[in-house]
């Protein structure tokens, strides 16, 4: 029976972020997931799940300046120190909040950047991030993310993220498998989440194409789930889509009738 974390960044849009962890709660969200939650002093977000009863499962490392487009540092040359630095802040907010997952976002090289260096930066800042949270007892994640959403994006399909993992054998680094990115990018979704579960640490959903409630778009979410169930997969699915109603009030709550029916 598959077990849903309502994502915070894109649920719930009508709340301030700390009211979205209670919003979750109250429609049955036992977890929560966040893409960045530094605007709110971890402090206080760790009494706000604590209040609601829910876990928070995963949280993004800071990802660059967004204003600037950044889309994550860690396959950019040149910026280790600044990476090094935003890992410091996503494990103290992480231990704070006592989340056990940390996405580690690729970002977008600039296209003049050589293929070697951006991989050289890749695979030693992932190293870094692994070493710096596993006496923590935290994952490092790494997602595939389509390039439709974010042109330029590094980290594009699930052999390439088992290829990092294959070369640094770190037993905390794994796969993030968001399924609305990978059906994109490469479709097949049952014969790739079979080839690459023994490497998935997190998986997410969304509707295909556009990135609405999962029972709308061209994926047949219920049986994926069943597929999940007989990997034994033990984890959260991550429901990180924008809801079709948009900032409405209620709309989040209101398009949950796919959750239910499960």
């Amino acid at each position: 029976m598959p077990r849903f974390a309502a994502n915070l960044s894109t649920l719930y849009p009508e709340h301030p972020l700390l009211a979205r962890i209670d919003a979750a709660a109250r429609d049955g969200f036992a977890a929560v997931e966040v893409q960045g939650p530094y605007e709110a002093p971890a402090a206080e977000f760790r009494r706000a799940l604590d209040a609601a009863r829910v876990q928070l499962v995963l949280l993004n490392a800071p990802a660059g300046d967004a204003a600037a487009g950044d889309r994550g540092i860690a396959a950019l040359p040149g910026r280790e120190r600044e990476f090094d630095q935003a890992m410091a802040r996503a494990l103290d907010y992480a231990r704070t909040v006592g989340c056990p997952r940390v996405h580690v976002q690729a970002g977008r090289p600039d296209p003049a950047m050589s293929a070697a260096d951006c991989l050289k930066a890749y695979l030693r800042n992932l190293a870094y991030a692994c070493d710096l949270l596993r006496p923590h007892g935290i994952r490092v994640m790494i997602e595939p993310i389509n390039t439709r959403d974010i042109p330029g994006y590094y980290l594009t399909h699930q052999q390439q993220a088992a290829d990092a993992i294959a070369a640094l054998r770190k037993d905390n680094l794994a796969l993030q498998m968001d399924l609305y990115h990978m059906q994109i990018m490469e479709g097949d979704l049952s014969r790739r989440l079979e080839r690459y579960f023994p490497l998935v640490g997190h998986v997410q959903i969304a509707g295909v194409p556009d990135r609405h409630e999962p029972a709308a778009g061209e994926v047949n979410y219920p049986a994926l789930f069943r597929l999940l169930d007989r990997l034994h997969y033990p984890g959260w699915i991550g429901c990180e889509y924008k809801p079709a109603a948009g900032s409405a009030p209620g709309g989040t709550s209101a398009g949950l009738g796919w959750m239910r029916a499960i």
